[in-house]
């Protein structure tokens, strides 16, 4: 699902872009409309929403910086009415995708205690008698972390849970095996939910069943593609210089141009059907590109005696 479509820029940080999707606005208005009787001046609805955007704003942060932080790429955080997500690019490790998707809800796990401590400064000063909307919003902001951290850590796959799952799994099954037992056991999930969207007859469960039945199913159909990559014999002599990872021997490569399959490594970058050069040619493993003549590892000569 493309989300950067109609999404508004809201500011840069770190070197990262902050997008709001236009849904976002349309739904703050009917939440914050249906949930007016909560508190006794829409304002502090308001604020209560501003508040959900502002956690899941630190939350989809904690996965870019911890991205960048293992040598990944991630410049651009899209919210939407449902969430949020980080378009980040780890380097194709385990551990490096561990800790990029486990950083956000590490995020919600350090704001607790915080909101722990403001909830017993509400006690002591006695806020549910003197500033009962102070307290309420208080509460609510409490109920949106903690749900945040329960719904995200479930073990469905795209949810932060699921991803955990896939990453753990890494270390002992590999890449394109743990992705697959990931998606297989992100479908049980779904079935879950949808059946749970039903039973409670909310549309939300049901357009966020939906949106992660999508994603499971390209997770699916990505670790076939890895797992049938992994069986493709690998070309002496060049190396993805982002993952050190042979290129495989085949034509796997398609031109952008004539869209003809063609073995790059083979041509030098060169589409042998239409003669279109490329400038930079993709890792089918990590996803980088870069120009061939960085792939080609440097024969070793002799040693000096």
């Amino acid at each position: 699902m493309n989300l950067r479509q109609g999404s508004i820029r809201l500011f840069r940080v770190a070197g990262i872009d902050l997008f709001l999707h236009w849904s976002w606005f349309l739904v703050a208005a009917f939440e914050i409309s249906g949930r007016s009787q909560n508190y006794s001046s829409v304002v502090w609805n308001v604020l209560e929403y501003l508040s959900l955007f502002l956690i899941v704003m630190m939350h989809e942060f904690g996965h870019a910086l911890a991205c960048r932080q293992v040598g990944g790429t991630a410049n651009r955080i899209v919210l939407w009415p449902l969430g949020g997500v980080a378009y980040v690019d780890p380097p194709p490790r385990p551990g490096a995708t561990l800790w990029s998707i486990a950083a956000g809800p590490l995020v919600n796990v350090a704001l607790i205690p915080v909101l722990a401590g403001l909830g017993a400064l509400s006690r002591s000063m006695n806020w549910a008698a003197t500033m009962p909307n102070a307290d309420a919003l208080l509460h609510a902001v409490w109920i949106i972390d903690i749900s945040l951290l329960v719904f995200n850590m479930l073990p469905i796959y795209p949810l932060d849970g699921g991803q955990i799952l896939r990453s753990l799994l890494w270390f002992v099954m590999g890449r394109g095996r743990s992705l697959m037992v990931a998606t297989i056991v992100g479908f049980i999930g779904v079935a879950g939910l949808i059946a749970l969207a039903v039973w409670m007859q909310s549309p939300w469960f049901g357009v966020l069943s939906v949106f992660i039945l999508m994603n499971c199913w390209n997770g699916l159909k990505q670790a076939r593609a890895l797992l049938r990559l992994a069986k493709v014999p690998r070309r002496d002599g060049f190396a993805c210089p982002r993952c050190n990872t042979a290129p495989p021997i085949g034509n796997i490569w398609v031109c952008g141009k004539c869209q003809k399959p063609f073995d790059t490594f083979q041509s030098n970058a060169v589409c042998p059907n239409c003669a279109t050069q490329f400038a930079q040619t993709a890792c089918l493993d990590c996803g980088g590109r870069n120009p061939i003549s960085a792939w080609i590892v440097p024969a070793l000569g002799p040693r000096p005696l």
